[in-house]
């Protein structure tokens, strides 16, 4: 009689663990492509609702001969499909086009501008994570009491206050009456200059800044970026309160807690211990959609601030109708919106053991 063999069934286990892991990663990573395809092509056609960039950017400006003769010089009197295939190719190759307000390679522009957003984006999310997650933990230990209720308010008022308005209360109260931070910009004009300096800077102001070597730089690159940042965070730290808030007091109720609990661990040691950290897990998940926002945000906030990034741009493009550069940015944070997902995506499948792949 032949004894089966076990000792090699978790081997087993692990490689078809592995193997499932690897087939959900590669399947996630695919799921970009279709979905930046989707939104290129809603993008382009949008932009080509109203018809040419040429006729909305310069309609009425131009002679109509004139007129005519730039639309055909740009190829937009070519059949639509044939633009769109041309525009494909275009994006293939990292050719995005150039502006029509400024005449500058749209390239050019999301290198310039994209890292004040990023940086922007960065910063706002420390917010986020600084204020909503320590409120939500005492949200939820304070369950249905008065400092519960002041912060569940609280985390709907952050939500729902537009970021212009955010933006704009914070400037009148720390810029002008206190006047203890900049009113707007990424930094000084002296900083400016000496960031400038610097050889291949990154555009990234913060890190430039370290590069300096000079700490009143980094000082006031950081004042800079407190409002804007604030503004911005507030709106995804309203998110963060309410989420935590809901997964602690989840938690609170599960079995190994209540085991627990059964032992004489106290309330405050349950909290710390045993129902803070499973219910980190579901901030984790949420983060690419929060990125989204805090980008769509971010067109406001810049604004506001004259943070001029890529959001301070697009609006200045969009009052130009320049479509080809608001066309070629939206794009741009499509993408970063695609991958920014997939890593959310690959980061739950690894320390979730909920996720099922």
């Amino acid at each position: 009689m032949t004894t089966p063999v076990v000792a090699d069934a978790p081997e087993a286990s692990s490689k078809k663990s592995g193997g499932s892991l690897v087939r959900y990663l590669v399947v996630r990573a695919l799921l970009i492509i279709p979905t930046v395809f989707i939104l290129v092509t809603t993008v382009f056609v949008l932009m080509r609702a109203t018809g040419d960039p040429i006729t909305a950017s310069q309609g009425g400006r131009l002679p109509a001969d004139q007129l005519a003769e730039r639309i055909h010089q740009a190829g937009y009197d070519r059949p639509i499909l044939v633009q769109y295939v041309d525009y494909l190719g275009g994006l293939l190759t990292g050719d995005f086009g150039t502006t029509l307000s400024d005449r500058r390679p749209v390239t050019e522009v999301l290198t310039h501008f994209g890292g004040a957003t990023l940086e922007l984006a960065a910063y706002a999310l420390i917010v986020a994570f600084l204020i909503g997650i320590p409120l939500g933990r005492i949200a939820a230990y304070r369950r249905d009491k008065a400092p519960d209720a002041v912060l569940r308010i609280g985390a709907i008022l952050a939500y729902a206050t537009p970021v212009f308005f955010a933006g704009l209360l914070l400037k009148l109260i720390f810029a002008v009456w206190l006047n203890v931070l900049p009113v707007a910009g990424r930094a000084s004009t002296r900083t400016e200059l000496d960031l400038h300096k610097l050889d291949n800077p990154t555009g990234i102001y913060i890190i430039d800044a370290v590069r300096t070597g000079d700490p009143d730089i980094v000082w006031d690159v950081l004042q800079h970026a407190v409002l804007p940042a604030a503004a911005l965070g507030l709106l995804t730290a309203g998110v963060f309160l309410r989420l935590v808030r809901t997964n602690v007091i989840s938690t609170f109720g599960a079995g190994f807690v209540e085991a627990a609990r059964s032992r004489g661990v106290s309330e405050r040691r349950l909290l710390r211990k045993h129902a803070y950290k499973p219910a980190l897990i579901p901030i984790i998940t949420v983060i690419g959609l929060q990125i989204a926002l805090l980008l769509s945000g971010a067109v406001l906030t810049e604004t506001t601030f004259e943070w001029k990034g890529l959001g301070f741009q697009l609006a200045q493009y969009l009052q130009a109708r320049d479509f080809v550069a608001v066309q070629g940015i939206v794009v741009l944070l499509a993408v970063i919106v695609a991958v920014t997902n997939f890593i959310v995506d690959v980061i739950a499948a690894l320390i979730d053991p909920r996720v099922r792949y």
